[in-house]
C-alpha cells in the first residue's frame, strides 16, 4: 500500500535555504550567452533541490549552485528508468516584469506522472516554490531575443542504490533552468513529418499520458526514420490498430477544416495531455471556433488533405509552441496540407497564445503567475 508520505501528505512542506554559487557567471560572459541562445544548451548559475525519503518524506529542501550529480551505479533510475519531467518557461512581460505560464497546471501533471510511476507525489506547494525561487534568482538570464525565455525543467529521479525491481525508498527532485531563444530560427516554419507505421509510442494501459523518459527514448528510433525520409518531425499512429493519429514525438497535434472547425486527438491515456494543447482549446473556443476531440484517421488525414477539407494542421507543445505542419510523408508517399505553409488560423493561435504569455494581450484565464 502507498504511504501517506508517499502522496505528499503526512510530513509539512521544508522550506527552502539558498546556497549561492561560489563561481556565478559574470555578467559579460552571460550576456555574450544570451545574444544567440538556441534551445536547451544555456543553463543558469543555479537549481532547485529537494529530497524524498520513505523516512523523511519531503526534506533537505535548497536553491543551490547548478553542479554535476554525484551518484551510485546501482541507483535505480539507471536501471529501472524510473523518472519523471515537466517543462514549463518564464516570460519577461511587455511591463518589464517576470511571470511564469500556467505553473499549476504543470504542478498536477508532475502529480498525475509519479503517481503512475510509483513515484511520491510532490505538493502543488513545493512544486511552485522550487520554480518560483529559481525564477527570481535567475531573472538576468532571461533573454531579450525575439522568442527568449527561461526555460524550466523540472524532474525526479529514483536515487536508492538498490538492485531490485520495486519503487525506491529515495527520490531527488530538481529544477534546472536553460535560457532559450526561438524553438525555430526565424519564426515558425512549416514542418513535415513522417508517419511511423513501424513504431507505436504507447499502448492503452502504459505510460503514454505521463511525462517520463522511456517515452521518449522509445521515440528515438521512429524519430531517426522520418530523418532519413528527408523529414523533421515523426507522427504516431495507435498501438492497437495503427490507424488513428496520436501525437508528434514531443507534441500534440491539431487539424483545422474549411469550416473553420479544429480537431485534436482525444485524451485517452495514449498521448500527453498538452498545457499548450489545452490552451489551444481554450483559446480557439473563446474566439468561437469549434474544437472537437475525436479520432482522426491517417487515411481520413490523407483523404481531407486531398480534397481540400483540411485546410491546415500544426503541432503544439512547450519548446516550440506552435509549429505548422505542411507536408506528411509515409510509407504510401506524400502529400501537402493546403499551401504547404502556415495557415491563417494557425498563425492567429500562436499570435494569440505568445501575446498571452508575454502580458501583451489580457489574461482572463489566469494562467500567468507573476514572480516578484
Amino acid at each position: 500500500m502507498q504511504s501517506a508520505s508517499l502522496a505528499g501528505e503526512s510530513l509539512p512542506s521544508p522550506s527552502f535555504r539558498f546556497e549561492p554559487s561560489a563561481a556565478p557567471v559574470t555578467a559579460s560572459e552571460r550576456a555574450a550567452q544570451l545574444v544567440d541562445p538556441g534551445f536547451g544548451k544555456v543553463f543558469t548559475d543555479h537549481m532547485a533541490l529537494i529530497r524524498w525519503s520513505e523516512s523523511d518524506g519531503w526534506h533537505d529542501a535548497a536553491i543551490t549552485a547548478r553542479r554535476p550529480l554525484t551518484i551510485d551505479p546501482s541507483m535505480a533510475v539507471l536501471h529501472y528508468a524510473q523518472e519523471i519531467f515537466e517543462g514549463l518557461k518564464a516570460y519577461r512581460t511587455a511591463n518589464g516584469g517576470t511571470v511564469m505560464f500556467r505553473p499549476e497546471a504543470n504542478a498536477k501533471r508532475f502529480r498525475d506522472s509519479a503517481r503512475r510511476l510509483a513515484m511520491p507525489e510532490l505538493p502543488d506547494e513545493l512544486f511552485l516554490e522550487s520554480c518560483r525561487l529559481l525564477v527570481k534568482t535567475e531573472a538576468d538570464w532571461i533573454p531579450t531575443v525575439e522568442g527568449g525565455a527561461l526555460y524550466l525543467r523540472p524532474f525526479m529521479i529514483a536515487s536508492e542504490a538498490f538492485l531490485g525491481v520495486k519503487p525506491s525508498a529515495e527520490y531527488l527532485y530538481m529544477v534546472i533552468a536553460s535560457s532559450v531563444g526561438a524553438y525555430w530560427k526565424g519564426g515558425a516554419r512549416a514542418i513535415s513529418v513522417w508517419v511511423s507505421e513501424t513504431y507505436a509510442r504507447a499502448a492503452a494501459g502504459g505510460t503514454g499520458a505521463a511525462k517520463c523518459g522511456g517515452n521518449y527514448a522509445a521515440s528515438l528510433v521512429a524519430q531517426a526514420e522520418g530523418i532519413r525520409e528527408g523529414c523533421d518531425q515523426v507522427v504516431f499512429l495507435d498501438a492497437a490498430e495503427r490507424r488513428w493519429v496520436e501525437e508528434l514525438g514531443g507534441m500534440n497535434i491539431f487539424f483545422v477544416f474549411d469550416d473553420g472547425t479544429l480537431l485534436t486527438p482525444p485524451l485517452t491515456g495514449t498521448i500527453l495531455p498538452g498545457i499548450t494543447r489545452d490552451s489551444i482549446i481554450q483559446l480557439a473556443r473563446d474566439q468561437g471556433l469549434a474544437v472537437r476531440e475525436e479520432l482522426y484517421s491517417f487515411e481520413q488525414w490523407r483523404a481531407d488533405a486531398g480534397s481540400g477539407r483540411l485546410t491546415e494542421a500544426f503541432a503544439c507543445g512547450t519548446a516550440a509552441v506552435v509549429t505548422p505542419i505542411g507536408q506528411v510523408a509515409s510509407a504510401h508517399g506524400r502529400f501537402t496540407i493546403g499551401s504547404g505553409g502556415t495557415g491563417q488560423l494557425t498563425q492567429r493561435m500562436l499570435d494569440s497564445l505568445t501575446a498571452i504569455q508575454r502580458g501583451q494581450a489580457p489574461d482572463p484565464h489566469g494562467w500567468l503567475s507573476p514572480v516578484a
